[in-house]
């Protein structure tokens, strides 16, 4: 079992960089330890930026920072990152083109202890619809290197959103990466499972179940939500019966509705959401709330089975 978190991954390999790279700047709005960056903070405190429980702030320095040629990293809760400080990611990130990564931690439900306040189910959404945004959900330590090395070599703007705890292995460190290009793990006839972040090993071991029930399954890793890899849909509308799509998200505005927005334009076929409902969730660890809302690998294969008759 993996207890290497992605978020600890992004620490490792900003500090890997940093040697070589004095540009790379690291803030964090009181969030260092959640981040798990504390470590860059103590290796290159010139490059560490310390803003306070303020994350207005900490997404207009980090783009003040980058308009004079720095390599800004910008890490807070993704709970408060897309609401408070929304309008610091439009205008002084997005609009003006800045060379900054949000990264927004222990997203989605992982705060699930903490309640709906701490809750960032609208995320997804929220980033997409800001032009010149990218947003990415890397779905294990692997593909999570492989993006933040990606991410250094350009200077436009981009979300990135990690969970709290360890994810399980999808891939091995020889994994083929290209960015803004999903990861086609698998095929199916059947059903293709299209899958974001967390969710990508609960829809591997999901199609593991189908196929011992003789269903066919294929998984796709969209962790390029934005720009999305529309031919990866297209290929998998043709060759599948079904699309299912899984997010640890607001069933409105997401993985889901992206997903159907491709498919109604360019190859219309059913598509079945599979995401968290339109209400207040409930209170437990992510775990808990997957299993609850049938997320976990049993419950999506219960509901791809389900949508099959």
């Amino acid at each position: 079992m993996n207890k290497i978190t992605n978020r600890q991954v992004i620490c490792d390999t900003l500090v890997r960089a940093a040697k070589t790279d004095k540009d790379i700047t690291v803030l964090c709005s009181d969030s260092r330890g959640s981040a798990s960056l504390t470590p860059f903070f103590k290796e290159y405190p010139e490059q560490s930026v310390e803003v306070g429980i303020a994350e207005q702030n900490l997404v207009s320095v980090s783009a003040g920072m980058a308009a004079c040629g720095k390599k800004a990293f910008a890490a807070s809760p993704a709970s408060f990152l897309s609401t408070r400080s929304y309008e610091q990611a439009k205008i002084d990130v997005a609009y003006s083109k800045t060379n900054v990564t949000l990264i927004g931690i222990s997203g989605g439900v992982s705060y699930g202890a903490l309640g709906m306040s701490h809750h960032s189910c609208q995320d997804i959404s929220a980033f997409c619809s800001l032009p010149d945004m990218r947003v990415y959900l890397p779905s294990d330590r692997f593909q999570t290197e492989k993006l933040i090395e990606a991410l250094l070599k350009d200077e436009l703007p981009a979300y990135v959103r990690v969970s709290r705890s360890a994810t399980e292995d999808v891939y091995d460190e020889n994994m083929s990466f290209e960015l803004n290009k999903a990861n086609v793990i698998g095929e199916g006839k059947d059903v293709t499972i299209v899958a974001c972040g967390e969710m990508v090993p609960y829809a591997v071991a999901a199609a593991e179940l189908l196929k011992a029930e003789g269903i066919e399954a294929g998984v796709i890793d969209m962790y390029c939500l934005k720009p999305m890899d529309e031919d990866a849909i297209v290929k998998a509308a043709g060759a599948s019966k079904l699309l299912v799509t899984v997010e640890e998200h607001s069933i409105f505005g997401g993985l889901g509705s992206l997903v159907s927005q491709v498919t109604a334009e360019k190859c219309p076929t059913r598509v079945k959401q599979i995401a968290l409902p339109d209400g207040h969730i409930i209170t437990g660890t992510n775990k808990e709330v997957f299993t609850y809302y049938e997320m976990d690998a049993p419950g999506i294969a219960k509901q791809v089975k389900e949508a099959l008759k």
